[in-house]
């Protein structure tokens, strides 16, 4: 190995460099603030737990993705986050113990064992918000419409945000008494979206001709909001709660429409993903040119029970990485430069840094000047005071 080689990153490990740095700092504030304004305390879970803690109540995916350590104090096993959200639900359940409703934020590090496919990395920058204690539809809306209110802080445009809702498949399952091997090919093969494989596993494992053409439609209600008139007949004999929870896709759907008209609204009633954490509603955010979600969210409700308390809960997350890359353009110079060496030089320099200037001085025997350093005015001797003039 040679020494350069000792040095190289990790696979899925990447490191800042500016300005994309500086670019996440002011998203990173302007989102805080956001949620600030909208009432969401911030909160700083650590980096690592005991294992048996990080990863109560967590699916089999979140338990792969998370490496894994002895602490040398206890013997005990540790974790890395690789999610927040459960971090945060034990904090709303073990932790604060608050009464009604509670509205947490977040903007830390997490670390993956992998890259998955909705990830752009192994070390992603994951902010987001979580909303607990209340179940109605009008805290999945706030939701919603805090996360459209992110993208547009971000400066993201045309957003298309695809919508759909667990509790449908979940019922169907229920009804046909799926489980087991045939529950699990059935859920590959919807998630899939292979209508030969669904129409395969469908006859094989659903007795009930009414739910075999349920579960059959599954894999074909993915559109715009047509889909919605279509799933109303479709599953008109369904199990009571697939009619609630299109209810509340179609209130979702008004709920968009009426505050952000210009968002591209998509509908998948047969989306899986995240179906071992998710209880209702789901949504993910995408922009053009970009092939990963920008947001990813929904409910999850009674992540709390591993610690003594139930709780509705609703959120999404984003990766500030991820949204920094949203520019491509170079930010605008914007400093004073200022050479090494002056009278009153360094009262001048002070004064302006005090009144919140950005001034990069000169070193003795630099080389480099102000384009490199990104000032787009100079620090000059003028009348006997000094002045910052431009480039």
């Amino acid at each position: 190995m040679t020494i350069a080689d000792r040095w190289l990153l990790p696979d899925g490990m990447d490191e800042v460099l500016p300005p994309q740095a500086s670019r996440m700092e002011e998203l990173r504030c302007a989102l805080l603030s956001l949620y600030h304004r909208w009432g969401y305390d911030q909160v700083m879970p650590p980096t690592a737990e005991f294992l048996d803690s990080l990863l109560t109540g967590t699916g089999s995916d979140l338990a792969l993705q998370t490496f894994k350590l002895t602490d040398q104090l206890t013997g005990r096993m540790m974790g890395v986050s690789a999610d927040v959200t459960p971090q945060v639900a034990r904090m709303d359940a073990h932790s604060l113990k608050r009464q009604g409703p509670v509205r947490l934020c977040y903007c830390t590090n997490v670390l993956r064992a992998t890259a998955d496919q909705h990830q752009s990395g192994r070390s992603p920058v994951q902010v987001g918000v979580e909303l607990f204690g209340h179940a109605g539809i009008e805290a999945d809306l706030e939701i919603l419409h805090l996360a459209l209110a992110s993208l547009a802080a971000v400066g993201a445009d045309e957003i298309h945000l695809a919508l759909g809702h667990i509790g449908i498949y979940r019922s169907l399952v229920e009804a046909a008494g799926l489980e087991g091997d045939a529950e699990r090919a059935l859920f590959e093969a919807l998630e899939r979206k292979s209508p030969g494989e669904i129409a395969e596993r469908v006859a094989q494992s659903v007795q009930d001709p009414a739910l075999a053409e349920m579960f059959l439609a599954l894999g074909r209600l993915h559109g715009g909001a047509t889909v919605l008139k279509e799933a109303q007949e479709v599953f008109a004999g369904a199990p009571a709660a697939v009619g609630a929870a299109l209810d509340q896709l179609r209130a979702m759907h008004q709920g968009v429409l009426a505050s952000h008209p210009e968002v591209a609204l998509y509908f998948d009633l047969g989306e899986l993903r995240g179906y071992a954490y998710h209880t209702g509603m789901m949504f993910a955010a995408y922009v053009p040119g970009f092939g990963q979600a920008l947001a990813k969210g929904g409910r999850y409700d009674d992540t709390g029970r591993a610690f003594g308390r139930a709780r509705p809960a609703t959120g999404y997350s984003m990766d500030l990485k991820l949204l920094a890359g949203l520019s491509c353009s170079e930010p605008p110079r914007d400093g004073i430069w200022a050479p090494a060496e002056g009278e009153g030089l360094h009262e001048a320099v002070a004064a302006l840094r005090a009144q919140g200037e950005r001034v990069v001085q000169a070193l003795p025997g630099q080389d480099t000047g102000p384009v490199e350093h990104r000032c787009n005015r100079e620090l000059v001797p003028r009348d006997g005071h000094w002045q910052a003039i431009a480039l």
